[in-house]
C-alpha cells in the first residue's frame, strides 16, 4: 500500500513517522515545496534570537527519513490532486498513484490589505529562508515595528530585541494577546514586556507602510506616524486549501474533515492547520500533533475519532512565562473566575470553573504546576474543594 502525504511540515512528518510505527511495510512518500527537512517552527525564534545554531534547528538528523524508508521529496510540490484516480501532479505534469492520500500542507502568513505593504523590508516569519531574509536585513536596520501582538508577534519581537534592534510592537486590539489573556493578565505581561526594553503601541490600526521602495515609517488610521525602517508583519496565518478546492474537495475556511480526520473524498485524509474540525480552525502545535497521529492511525484501518484539542500556549519572554489553557474570558453568569496577582514578581495566576470544573486556566510568571493545570483543564477536572488554595504558592499539585 502506498501513502502520500503533501507536506512535510509538523502535520506531515509526524504522520509519515506514526505511519511507519504502525506498518514497516508500507510505501511513504512525502511531497513538500520547502527546500529544508522538517524543523519544528519555534526554533525559528531561537536561531533568529541568535540562540541556536542553524544546524540545530532541524527535528532530526539528516539521515532520519532514509532510516525510518519514508522518501522525502523536497521541493517536488503537489501541483494537483486527481481523486477520481487516486493520482497527485507534481513536477512536470508527473502523476503519482496513490491508495491513501493526506493533505497537510499547512497554512500560510496573513498580510492585512495594508498600502505599501509589497515594500522592501516587510517581511513575515514562516520558513527558515524568511529567517534568513530577516536577519540579512536586520544587519543594516535597527527600528523595527512587529505589527501583531499575539503570541508569533511578541516571540518575534523579543528576538529581534536580542540582536540589539529597536522594536516596537503594533496591536490593533485594545491588549496583548487577546484571545488568550484576559485584561489582567495581559497588563501585567505588557508592563514585563515593556520592562524589556521592547515598546507597546495598543488600539493602533496600521493604514500604510510609509518610504518609496524601502520602509520609512507607518501611518496609523488616528493619523499619527513613527518612524521604522522594517517591519515583521505577523497578524496570523490563513488555511492552504487551493488544492482542496481544486480537487472539489469540500472547504470552507479550511479543508472539512470528518470525526476521523477523512476529507469529503473516502481515500484522502488530512491533518494541520489546514483542516477545519467540527466548524473549528485550530492552527497550534498540540493539534496538529493530535490530528497526524489520528489521521496515520485512521489511514492504517484503527477507526480513531479526533475529538478536538483544548487550546494550550506557553510563551517565555526573557525568562517571563505565559501559559494560557482553555476557557480564560468565558461569558455568562454560570462562570466562575478566581485569580491572584503579584505585580511586584509578575506573577498573575487564574482559573475559571464550570459547575466546579476546571474550564480555563492562565499562568502568569511561573512554571510550577503548568502542566498539571493543563491536564486539569484538558480532563475538566472538578476542583471545587481545592478552588481556593489552587492558586496558593505553597499548593499540592500531585492532588489534581
Amino acid at each position: 500500500m502506498r501513502v502520500i502525504i503533501i507536506g512535510n511540515g509538523l502535520a506531515g512528518t509526524i504522520s509519515s513517522k506514526t505511519l511507519r510505527e504502525l506498518d514497516q511495510k508500507l510505501e511513504i512518500d512525502v511531497f513538500a515545496e520547502e527546500k529544508h527537512h522538517y524543523y519544528p517552527r519555534p526554533n525559528l525564534i531561537e536561531f533568529v534570537a541568535g540562540n541556536i545554531p542553524q544546524e540545530r534547528i532541524f527535528a532530526f538528523p539528516g539521515n532520519w527519513h532514509q532510516r525510518q524508508k519514508i522518501s522525502i521529496h523536497l521541493e517536488n510540490p503537489v501541483k494537483r490532486i486527481l481523486a477520481s484516480s487516486q493520482e497527485v501532479e507534481v513536477g512536470e505534469g508527473k502523476r503519482e498513484k496513490y491508495d491513501f492520500l493526506l493533505i497537510a500542507n499547512g497554512s500560510s502568513a496573513f498580510v492585512p490589505p495594508i498600502k505599501g505593504a509589497e515594500k522592501a523590508g516587510v517581511f513575515t516569519l514562516r520558513t527558515l529562508d524568511d529567517a534568513f531574509h530577516i536577519l540579512e536585513y536586520l544587519e543594516n536596520h535597527r527600528q523595527v515595528a512587529v505589527i501583531g501582538g499575539g503570541l508569533l508577534g511578541l516571540e518575534i519581537a523579543r528576538a529581534i530585541r536580542a540582536k540589539g534592534a529597536d522594536v516596537e510592537v503594533i496591536e490593533f486590539f485594545d491588549r496583548l494577546l487577546p484571545r488568550q489573556l484576559d485584561v489582567q493578565g495581559a497588563s501585567l505581561l505588557k508592563a514585563q514586556i515593556e520592562k524589556m526594553k521592547i515598546k507597546i503601541r495598543l488600539k493602533s490600526a496600521t493604514e500604510e507602510i510609509l518610504g518609496q521602495k524601502e520602509v520609512k515609517g507607518l501611518r496609523f488610521k488616528d493619523g499619527t506616524q513613527v518612524k521604522r525602517d522594517m517591519v515583521v508583519v505577523a497578524a496570523g496565518v490563513r488555511p492552504n486549501t487551493s488544492l482542496a478546492k481544486e480537487a472539489s474537495l469540500e472547504t470552507d475556511r479550511g479543508l472539512i474533515v470528518n470525526e476521523y480526520l477523512q476529507a469529503s473524498h473516502p481515500k484522502i485524509f488530512a491533518a494541520g492547520d489546514c483542516i477545519q474540525h467540527s466548524g473549528r480552525v485550530y492552527g497550534i502545535i498540540p493539534a496538529s500533533f493530535d490530528q497526524a497521529r489520528i489521521a496515520a492511525s485512521n489511514i492504517i484501518g484503527e477507526q480513531r475519532k479526533y475529538r478536538g484539542t483544548v487550546p494550550s500556549n506557553t510563551l517565555k519572554i526573557v525568562g517571563l512565562y505565559v501559559t494560557s489553557v482553555g476557557l480564560v474570558n468565558p461569558e455568562g453568569e454560570e462562570f466562575e473566575e478566581i485569580q491572584i496577582e503579584n505585580k511586584e514578581d509578575g506573577i498573575y495566576k487564574k482559573i475559571v470553573l464550570h459547575n466546579g470544573n476546571l474550564v480555563g486556566a492562565i499562568w502568569i510568571g511561573t512554571k510550577k504546576g503548568v502542566t498539571e493545570i493543563s491536564r486539569a483543564v484538558t480532563e475538566k477536572q472538578n476542583v471545587t474543594k481545592w478552588k481556593e488554595s489552587l492558586l496558593k504558592d505553597n499548593f499540592d499539585f500531585s492532588l489534581l
